[in-house]
């Protein structure tokens, strides 16, 4: 391999043929790139800014938790149809329709803050619709990028992808957080330019974001159910998804468990925004690093180092004597995490059909994602009958046994990334 083949995967040490252009020339790639974190940045910040403004303005908890449980709805009710028309509909038209919603959305609730008039209804509905957009607009974005990069360069390119989604989660409460502070309407502002400026890059973009589709009569069911029936029959994919699942439930209780480690440690409030800050540090190195382990380490292999590594920092976390020892684990586990998601991401550009994308990303997130709302209440509950020490030790028990499992699983031992 020649330094000239390196130079055009785009990533360090990516071997591809030399007529093909370089990710970082590729103009749809980009513009695809820098729209979609345009949003992802958006969406990071409204997460944070909508509890300020009924917390700080309003004085109402119960409130920021209404319009927080708005926002997540989306991934629950509408996660499986949301994949059948992302194979269905035009997938430009549907990005730019999905950055136009959601900028009137965050635009209403600017005019309302600027007016001085918030109401909990149009606040919650403003999230939900937000959240709906995204819920379409990324599954899309991702199913689209095979469309735009060579073959070869797809594990790159999803590489530089979970880099932009981990970096948006890096900067995007902080900012939120400093924006309100500047003036309380302008974290809104700034989400609404980023769906305008994701909406502008989409219009730019020349390449078709799918292949051809065959007519026929919308049947959601049954639609559904071939994505569902697809991820099915793909034993890795069932496997991995369900060990996925598994590790977001118990991140939930642990991120939950860190802040109150915090406390006990004498460490302040605002010390516990550091847990994501180092998370998102390591996600991104993790995501930048993604391409060049998975040519050395099989797809089954990470999914075992992701699941080995949770299973001795997290006890570990329990009896941390101080701050610094608390923070690390979280950067850990976010890279590893982040390598998991390019070999994933790869895995499943390359194995499933185009039409057919929408829907089996959407199943996947479905179960693995659904699982966050159920670790989080979880969470609560046994930090509320146990301390944080004991939870953690427990839960570090239980990842033991999955690691076993999961190691002794062939399916499991010989997945590769493609």
């Amino acid at each position: 391999m020649t330094a000239e083949q390196a130079e055009q995967a785009g990533t360090p040490g990516e071997s591809v043929a030399p007529d093909i252009v370089p990710l970082r020339r590729n103009r749809d790639f980009l513009l695809l790139w820098t729209g979609s974190g345009f949003s992802q940045l958006g969406s990071r910040m409204s997460v944070m800014a909508f509890p300020l403004v009924l917390i700080w303005g309003l004085g109402s908890p119960a409130g920021a938790g209404v319009v927080a449980f708005a926002g997540l709805l989306p991934a629950l009710v509408l996660q499986l149809p949301a994949g059948v028309l992302i194979d269905r509909w035009d997938r430009r038209k549907l990005m730019i329709a999905c950055d136009a919603v959601a900028a009137i959305a965050m635009i209403s609730v600017v005019v309302a803050l600027v007016l001085g008039v918030v109401w909990l209804p149009h606040l919650a509905v403003a999230a939900f619709l937000e959240g709906t957009c995204m819920i379409f607009y990324l599954p899309a974005e991702r199913a689209a990028i095979r469309n735009v990069v060579a073959p070869e360069q797809i594990s790159a390119a999803i590489s530089q992808n979970e880099a932009r989604g981990r970096a948006a989660g890096l900067l995007g409460q902080p900012a939120g957080s400093s924006l309100f502070a500047l003036v309380s309407w302008l974290p809104f502002a700034a989400v609404a330019f980023g769906h305008v400026v994701a909406l502008t890059n989409l219009g730019f973009v020349r390449s078709k974001l799918q292949t051809e589709r065959v007519r026929r009569p919308v049947n959601l069911r049954r639609e559904v159910v071939e994505g569902v029936r697809w991820l099915w029959d793909q034993k890795f994919l069932r496997a991995a998804t369900t060990l996925v699942a598994l590790t977001n439930f118990v991140a939930q209780i642990v991120t939950m468990a860190s802040i109150l480690l915090v406390r006990d440690l004498g460490g302040s409030a605002a010390l516990t925004g550091l847990v994501g800050t180092v998370g998102g540090v390591g996600g991104v190195c993790g995501a930048l690093a993604g391409a060049v382990l998975l040519r050395k380490l099989s797809l089954g292999g990470v999914l075992l180092v992701d699941i080995a590594a949770r299973a001795v920092l997290i006890p570990l976390m329990a009896f941390t004597p101080s701050l610094l020892l608390l923070f690390v684990p979280f950067a850990v586990m976010s890279f590893t995490g982040a390598v998991l998601n390019v070999g994933a991401g790869s895995y499943m550009a390359t194995i499933v059909p185009d039409e057919l994308h929408g829907r089996a990303m959407s199943a996947i997130l479905l179960m693995s994602w659904g699982m966050n709302s159920a670790g989080a209440l979880a969470g609560g509950l046994l930090l509320t009958w146990f301390t944080p020490a004991s939870t953690l030790t427990a839960i570090g028990a239980v990842l033991v046994v999955t690691l076993v499992g999961a190691a002794l699983n062939p399916t499991i031992r010989g997945a590769r990334a493609r």
